[in-house]
């Protein structure tokens, strides 16, 4: 908790200022039982209505300018608490914002959530509680305790022996229920994560049957949630009771002792009343600080599941450190510099014990077209997510303009890429919006100019709304087809230097794939940039300058498409599987007439 009090300091007026004035009614809670004991030992047994009155207005006003105070410490304490939960998400999401992929699959998504929403609520509540009870419940105990002691301070010896077992009764409490509110917040994500893939796989479950199973699944990780909390509820609601029973009979002892005390002549009735509102006070003072411990534990767990985000570095260093980093850039006239270049490049996942990709180098130059084939699973997406830099190289290094993508700011090297993700991500917004992803500042005939080379102008036309057809959350209300080549528009709206296709024609028919090909090769041309192809389809890669074939993350080919079908064994697989018997059959006929 220590560590994030930073995030109080712009509120460190509001912070003591609520404090102030929650001492100020506690001072005021502390007087009026002593007020009410001369009401009525003086007021009441002389029946002097006066003197009563006067007190009494006395007591008004004490509980008036209570009431203030109390509304005063309320209002600032919702606003440090609020304001210091808006600053903690805001450091929070900027942080995340800054992780590389490895860091954001370290954690997981559902975490991530509940630790920028849950845990930040928790820690809201607990500054909240700081500012108003932190204060107040201490000075209520001690201050009623010297209180009751000043009234008599032989009847203090029941409260001196009953104090020990009201603390007895407190530790058991918290001993065994804050162990379990720690594991209620991890119980909390797993949910998180079923609840998500549900919703998020809701199609495919539906279509595959699988509601019951997954029902199933849910209900297992519900009810160990609720199983917990109930646990944990039942312990604590044993301390209202155990703690009620105890100040009760501490109430009894008070009045059978201070009965005798009365009749003896050493106390007054008054005083016995306002005794026991004392002892009311200390007893329950002492259960909200249990509650605060208990809050504040929560707190702490909450605390070290957020701190434990601020701690963690991205592997590809912070973005304020690395958008002002930038290196002097080459000569992009030097054709002979490559635009890409990998040098004996592999990597290994993090929860991996093996390498995604082996000793990959190759160059990519201007204008150039570079293929990627190869089965699921044999690295092509680990490669293309190299180049932007969303994970760091193990071994070897990913060049950009001749110079290490680590030497570049994170913002300066995506500038130069546009990247069409594996799977079609869009945003709730209009179709328009969700282009101008890619250059803010695009505009509209930019925009249909990038949707007419993705083959994507045609259909947004015949939407209802055209350009402005609103999009759904995930692009729901849309083809797979559609969403593709909505996100093909948004990478070329910002005509970027390096184009990367990772698989993103996939859910399209091939008469459209056709064109959407021609198209990008003309376009890519006039605009000299250089094209990455990832894709299984060999139609989609077989006119590029050349062609990397990947086997189990080793390059096991590389060189045109002629080339490869008659010296890569798997490009020549995958081509008969695909292509047709004739076509591979001349390809074949003419490379070895060449080579005669």
């Amino acid at each position: 908790m220590l560590k994030l009090t930073r995030f109080l300091k712009p509120y460190k007026g509001y912070v003591f200022g609520g404090q102030f004035f929650k001492l100020l009614e506690a001072i005021l809670e502390l007087i009026i039982p002593t007020l009410m004991a001369f009401i009525i030992d003086k007021g009441v047994k002389n029946n002097d209505t006066s003197y009563i009155l006067k007190i009494g207005k006395v007591m008004l006003i004490a509980a008036v300018l209570g009431m203030i105070f109390a509304f005063i410490c309320q209002y600032f304490a919702s606003i440090a608490s609020q304001g210091f939960g808006t600053l903690v998400r805001d450091a929070l999401f900027e942080h995340i914002e800054a992780f590389s992929h490895t860091e954001i699959d370290k954690f997981g998504t559902p975490s991530l959530i509940n630790r920028i929403t849950n845990d930040v609520n928790q820690l809201q509540f607990a500054v909240a509680m700081w500012i108003r009870l932190v204060v107040r419940a201490p000075f209520l105990f001690f201050g009623g305790l010297v209180m009751a002691m000043i009234l008599d301070m032989k009847l203090s010896l029941v409260i001196l022996s009953i104090l020990p077992l009201f603390l007895i009764v407190l530790i058991s409490v918290m001993n065994k229920s804050i162990p379990l509110y720690k594991t209620i917040q991890k119980k909390l994500d797993k949910l998180s994560i079923v609840i998500r893939e549900n919703l998020s796989g809701v199609r495919v479950i539906r279509a595959f049957a699988s509601v019951d199973y997954e029902k199933k699944r849910f209900d297992e990780s519900n009810n160990d949630l609720s199983d917990t909390a109930i646990k944990v509820g039942k312990i604590a609601s044993l301390l209202n009771p155990a703690t009620s029973i105890i100040m009760n009979f501490a109430i009894l002892a008070i009045i059978w002792f201070g009965g005798i005390r009365v009749n003896i002549g050493e106390m007054t009735q008054g005083q016995i009343i306002a005794y026991i509102n004392y002892v009311i006070q200390i007893l329950s003072s002492l259960i909200i600080v249990a509650n605060l411990v208990v809050t504040f534990t929560k707190a702490a767990a909450s605390a070290a599941r957020v701190n434990e985000i601020f701690e963690t570095k991205s592997t590809i260093g912070s973005r304020d450190n690395l958008i002002n980093k930038q290196p002097n850039q080459p000569d992009t006239k030097t054709l002979d510099t490559p635009i890409v270049e990998f040098k004996d490049v592999s990597f290994m996942y993090n929860d991996s014990n093996e390498y995604a990709i082996k000793n990959i180098s190759f160059n990519l130059k201007k204008g150039q077209t570079i293929g990627i084939i190869g089965a699921t699973g044999s690295g092509k997406t680990t490669i293309v997510n190299l180049i932007p830099r969303f994970y760091d190289v193990t071994c070897g290094t990913v060049l950009v303009h001749g110079i290490d993508v680590k030497d570049y700011g994170q913002d300066g090297l995506r500038a130069k890429i546009g990247m069409v993700p594996q799977k079609a991500i869009l945003f709730s917004g209009t179709i328009a919006e969700n282009i101008r992803w890619g250059l803010e500042s695009a505009d509209d005939e930019q925009i249909r100019s990038s949707a007419r080379i993705a083959q994507a102008e045609k259909f947004i036309d015949n939407l209802p709304d055209g350009f402005d057809f609103k999009v759904s959350q995930g692009g729901a209300n849309l083809s797979g087809g559609q969403k593709q080549r909505i996100t093909i528009a948004r990478a070329l709206v910002k005509r970027p230097e390096i184009l990367i296709l990772d698989d993103s024609s996939s859910a399209l028919d091939y008469t459209t794939e056709a064109a959407l090909r021609k198209a990008l090769r003309t376009n890519t041309n006039q605009y000299d940039m250089s094209t990455i192809v990832v894709s299984q389809r060999v139609n989609s890669v077989k006119n590029a300058d050349f062609i990397i074939v990947l086997d189990n993350g080793c390059m096991v080919g590389i060189g045109t498409h002629k080339d490869l079908i008659n010296t890569c064994p798997i490009y020549h697989e995958i081509c008969i599987s695909q292509l047709e018997k004739e076509e591979v059959e001349n390809i074949e006929k003419c490379y070895s007439a060449s080579h005669v």
